[in-house]
């Protein structure tokens, strides 16, 4: 490993994070929690070619949840750190989250030095990546750059901060050549295909993955996960999958619940449907408003609203 690599992972203070056993994992940190296939996803992102996976560190913030954002794949390799991070809803926001990640990684840094930050030594700090890979209905390029100076008032380009974040695409179809080189993002790509796939037909996520999860099995994708995480794999699906979207798909024929020509009335009226039997589940799990909040990232207030409704409704006891 390079000197100055091993100087940031001796002095980066991620080595005393705890990882929080109660945060459900996300499929596509799951699936890429093996050094072996994050490296191999690093390379063809890259296109690079090392070969040691324990050149390759991990790292965390926060107990994984950092501000509510959850950092799927977060690394360090030959002087560069890299936040890689799963989107199933395009949001042109993502330069300001790593800008806010990246910031309190290098303050961590900084507290561990002893040089000053306004001595004469210039401090050295490891590379930033930032690499989004989105799979969500919407159509996108197969490569974005998106830029935190597109959010300022005076435009692309201008003030004296900039963060990049490069989007690929990775729904079935796109970016070939980085599929080629990374099987396991391949992989992914197909089995979230199939669940998309069988969403069409108007079946409920929890079926439309366990369908996908018995075809790809018999196409030899994804069979090590699978097989092995047969019962765990619908709930990390969820927990990634973009819920409301799903519930627009559902909803959209708005007019036969008599709404007409107010579709978004129907859609509306979808979505918090879901969200009321959502929480009354978890209600009756024992949990409270504000951790029925925290796992559906859901605002508390409306939550405890939700609450005095089936308390009204006899639906609570």
């Amino acid at each position: 490993m390079a000197k100055n690599a091993t100087w940031y992972q001796k002095n980066f203070f991620w080595k005393r994070l705890r990882i929080n056993r109660k945060y459900k994992d996300r499929l596509f940190r799951f699936l890429f929690r093996n050094k072996t296939d994050l490296l191999a996803l690093y390379n063809a992102v890259n296109g690079s070619s090392y070969s040691d996976p324990e050149r390759l560190e991990i790292v965390t913030l926060d107990d994984v949840i950092f501000m509510k954002m959850k950092n799927d794949l977060s690394f360090m390799i030959s002087n560069q750190l890299n936040l890689y991070e799963h989107q199933s809803t395009y949001s042109p926001n993502m330069p300001l989250r790593g800008l806010i990640y990246f910031t309190h990684q290098y303050e961590g840094l900084l507290t561990r030095q002893d040089e000053s930050l306004y001595g004469s030594k210039l401090l050295r700090l490891p590379t930033p990546a930032y690499i989004i890979f989105y799979n969500g209905r919407k159509e996108q390029p197969d490569r974005t750059e998106l830029f935190l100076s597109d959010a300022f008032e005076t435009g692309h380009g201008t003030g004296c901060l900039e963060c990049r974040a490069v989007m690929f695409n990775i729904n079935r179809g796109h970016n070939g050549e980085l599929m080629e080189k990374c099987r396991r993002l391949w992989e992914y790509s197909e089995f979230i295909a199939e669940v998309n796939d069988n969403l069409d037909r108007n079946i409920t996520l929890k079926t439309a993955t366990v369908q996908a999860m018995d075809t790809c099995i018999q196409k030899g994708i994804l069979t090590d996960i699978l097989l092995s995480n047969r019962a765990e794999v619908p709930g990390m699906l969820l927990t990634e999958y973009d819920e409301k979207k799903h519930m627009r798909t559902l909803y959209r024929e708005g007019y036969e619940d008599g709404f007409g020509k107010g579709e978004q009335a129907g859609f509306d009226r979808g979505e918090q449907h879901l969200l009321e039997q959502q929480v009354h589940k978890k209600l009756l799990r024992g949990k409270d408003a504000a951790a029925i909040a925290d796992e559906l990232e859901a605002d508390v207030e409306t939550v405890r609203e939700i609450l005095k409704k089936l308390s009204s409704d006899g639906s609570v006891k």
